[in-house]
């Protein structure tokens, strides 16, 4: 029996993006995890290595292993059914990949969650996706069980690392056959920040998961077997989904897991595992080089920089410590991975890049009309990946005419190259993270002591931006009253999306009819 909450909540057909899967040839049965994982033990190659982190190694066949007796608990056990959604919360773990493969591969659909989200957050999500069951780092516990609590539809919360799934999972068999899926069945609704605060679930298919990995990492990065690769960005962002999981495993090479990624941690990786690709943040390589000593990035040879723009100041910087150019590139949750970039022997530094081969890319005005080459205006985006939002009605702000319009002001050369110029909405875009707005403003009108408050992105050498809240309370501040405001919103939501900069006025500048003039404050 499949559950089908994911098909019946896709956006209308009219509203879809127009795909480009010409050349992909994926068979119309697909489930990716066989293509992922299996047919690399299918064909003898188990024995390759697949993921460290720390002293733990596993090879491919190691996974399969894993994966197989988290699928056959998941199932047996708790009566997993294809098109059930599973609730994911962990680092970046060994055991995190495992449950996110073994989800997949019973044709579940894996709902992978940051794991520094607070409780009220997940219970969003929870909701959202009317999710059941739960795989939960032990550590993460606390936050999840408080969220459940709120969402009491989460019926069974898994603790990896707790005793009872490894118990199941050495009683399990290590045998289990991949769901016959389709390739366009959803198997992963990654949740995206939006700008009216409320998360987006964006529904991505079996063949997508391949996609990325045969358009961006095939032709752009040009990965192979033997590369190592490194990242940083948790896996619940699809960028790090993709840097360290989905590119490695679809060419079968090997991946260096990070729990805790700090850039002391990146660099003492880069000393002990010798990884040959490392995907991270503008901020991670601007705070790497003055870390740096000799021979820190010899086994380098490609450095992926997505998440938030790349300043031509820090390509230099990077360039000038190592000798290694960062390859830029746009991605987005709806588009599932990067898609403007640029191969390594084109790279323009400021430039972003130009569209990942299989997607096609151009700029509109305001109404929607296409602009020429040597205009500024919005992103538009097609390929073999698109905006499937579940539920909601803003995929119809993000679909116009059939292409994905990202929210982002670019201009577009004479060559055909496209240069990051702004957000053309209200997120805010700090150290690679995305930080909606109107959510922190949401968190800060909680505290009793706070009657308006407006959020917006602030210029930050080292962040590339910040979040700066100007507040109208009640009374009169006391000297302590920003730390204490900063302090209540960490507990509210995730940490990182906390205002750094507070700014207390006596009111917000707005139109003769209310519309608050965010304009001016980001002036101000």
């Amino acid at each position: 029996m499949t559950d089908r909450f994911a098909q019946d909540n896709l956006p209308p057909a009219g509203e879809w993006p127009v795909l480009l899967l010409d050349g992909l040839n994926y068979p119309e049965h697909l489930n990716c995890v066989a293509e992922l994982l299996d047919r690399w033990v299918q064909s003898g190659a188990g024995d390759r290595p697949c993921i460290q982190a720390g002293a733990l190694r596993w090879s491919y066949a190691g996974l399969q292993d894993a994966v197989n007796r988290v699928a056959a608990v998941l199932v047996d056990k708790h009566a997993l059914q294809p098109g059930d959604r599973v609730l994911l919360r962990a680092p970046n773990t060994p055991m995190m990949i495992a449950a996110y493969l073994a989800v997949i591969k019973a044709g579940a659909i894996a709902v992978a969650t940051m794991p520094l989200l607070r409780a009220r957050e997940v219970s969003y999500i929870i909701d959202k996706a009317q999710i059941r069951l739960a795989l939960c780092d032990h550590r993460l516990l606390p936050d999840l069980l408080a969220a459940q609590a709120l969402s009491p539809g989460l019926a069974t919360v898994l603790a990896m690392g707790g005793d009872a799934l490894a118990a199941d999972m050495a009683a399990a068999s290590g045998v289990f056959a991949a769901h016959p899926s389709r390739a366009d069945d959803v198997c992963l609704i990654a949740f995206t920040s939006g700008t009216t605060g409320q998360p987006k679930g964006t529904m991505h298919f079996h063949r997508d998961m391949l996609a990325i990995c045969d358009c961006y990492a095939a032709r752009v990065l040009c990965a192979a077997p033997d590369d190592v690769f490194i990242g940083t960005a948790p896996l619940a962002f699809t960028f790090g989904l993709g840097a360290v999981v989905l590119f490695p495993l679809r060419i079968g090479a090997s991946t260096v897991l990070l729990d805790q990624a700090s850039p002391e941690a990146l660099l003492t990786a880069f000393r002990d595992a010798r990884p040959t690709i490392c995907c991270t943040a503008p901020t991670g390589y601007r705070a790497l080089i003055p870390m740096l000593a000799p021979g820190d990035t010899a086994s380098l040879r490609r450095c992926v920089s997505a998440g938030e723009a790349l300043p031509a100041a820090t390509w230099h910087a990077w360039h000038d410590a190592t000798g290694l150019r960062l390859m830029d590139g746009i991605g987005a949750t709806e588009m599932l991975h990067i898609f403007i970039a640029a191969p390594h022997d084109q790279i323009r530094p400021g430039a972003t890049g130009l569209p990942v081969p299989g997607y096609v890319a151009k700029l509109i005005d305001d109404a929607g009309a296409d602009l020429p080459r040597g205009s500024t205006g919005r992103l538009a985006v097609r390929g073999p990946t698109g905006c499937r939002y579940l539920a909601d009605d803003r995929q119809s702000k993000y679909v116009i005419d059939g292409w994905n319009v990202t929210g982002d002001t670019y201009h577009w050369d004479a060559d055909g190259y496209f240069w990051f110029h702004a957000r053309s909405d209200d997120m805010i875009i700090s150290a690679g993270y995305n930080i909606a707005g109107p959510e922190v403003e949401a968190a800060l009108l909680r505290h009793p002591a706070v009657a308006e408050c407006a959020v917006v992105g602030a210029p930050d050498a080292e962040r590339g931006m910040v979040v700066k809240a100007f507040v109208v309370l009640h009374g009169p501040p006391d000297p302590a009253m920003a730390r204490t405001l900063q302090d209540f919103v960490k507990a509210e939501i995730a940490p990182y999306k906390y205002p750094r900069i507070v700014t207390f006025v006596d009111a917000l500048p707005r139109t003769e009819t209310g519309k608050l003039q965010r304009f001016r404050l980001r002036d101000a």
